[in-house]
């Protein structure tokens, strides 16, 4: 089952056109990347997704409820993570928390409970200082503990690791990780590491519509590269290669890479049994997010 189906969406600001058809599912249980350069519309369809913001066009499924703009009978389905999350600074995690139960309707002893559990989920558990002295990434997982308080089917998460320091980013992606059983995550994000890390499912937005989507891993399948890797024991046996195959390159101490338009791994196998050669690894190269995304942009 999708949790977040969209179709043909549209959407145009003045002259410029934001979103050109956009399609896109998100599977169920997954954690979904959302990614784009900076300005492709990630944030655009989030708004439109929470029912902020009108389509010229299309249709947007939550949950099997279709999203209608101006109202807001979807997003309790939802729970929403902004790249700069607002607190009231003179209250702790705890009360902030506590206050936001309450005015969703929350029983006092569900709220207390809820409230115990997500402060120990984020780390802020034992944390008494007012949001105030907070650090970005302190604010970021109480965003998250705010954003999962009612239990949400869908959790959208707008660039949250942007501007945080690699121990602040890994604290938010094991977070993320640890609540996959209790919700779907979309993952809007520029950050490819990030997305490597920890998403199921990606999706590259670009110039309005989704160039490639699916399973992460069935993605790279797709696009497996053509490039081999090898390594060998010594620079001897790296120089033999690289004189009888001149179009190897070297990556680093005694490490080659080859194109299989060049020479077929069974040649080099070959060879290097002939010779005796030491060989340590020779596998196919793993294509990286970054240079998928790059091949969608550049078409």
């Amino acid at each position: 089952m999708d949790m977040l189906y969209i179709s043909n969406l549209y959407k145009r600001f003045s002259d410029k056109k934001v979103l050109n058809g956009l399609n896109l599912s998100v599977p169920e249980h997954s954690i979904f990347g959302f990614i784009g350069k900076n300005g492709a519309g990630k944030t655009t369809t989030m708004k439109m997704v929470l029912g902020l913001l009108k389509a010229d066009t299309g249709e947007i499924i939550v949950n099997g409820e279709k999203v209608v703009y101006g109202q807001t009978t979807t997003n309790r389905y939802i729970g929403y993570l902004s790249d700069v999350p607002e607190f009231y600074p003179f209250m702790t995690a705890a009360e902030y928390l506590h206050f936001c139960g309450e005015i969703t309707g929350m029983k006092r002893t569900e709220n207390e409970e809820r409230c115990k559990e997500l402060l120990e989920l984020v780390g802020l558990g034992n944390e008494t200082h007012h949001i105030k002295g907070f650090s970005r990434g302190m604010k970021q997982r109480l965003g998250i503990a705010q954003a999962l308080l009612n239990r949400p089917k869908l959790l959208i998460c707008d660039e949250p690791t942007s501007a945080l320091d690699p121990v602040g980013r890994k604290e938010i992606l094991d977070i993320l990780l640890a609540i996959r059983e209790q919700t779907t995550v979309l993952f809007s994000t520029h950050i490819l590491s990030d997305v490597e890390r920890i998403c199921t499912d990606v999706a590259f937005l670009n110039n309005g519509v989704v160039g490639v989507q699916g399973k992460l891993s069935d993605i790279k399948t797709r696009y497996r590269s053509e490039e081999y890797q090898l390594e060998t024991g010594n620079d001897t046996d790296m120089l033999i290669l690289q004189q009888t195959f001149p179009n190897m390159q070297q990556i680093g101490r005694n490490q080659l890479v080859f194109c299989e338009g060049d020479y077929t791994a069974f040649d080099i196998l070959r060879f290097i049994a002939d010779r005796h050669i030491a060989l340590l690894k020779l596998e196919r190269a793993e294509p990286t997010l970054e240079s998928l995304f790059m091949e969608v942009v550049e078409k």
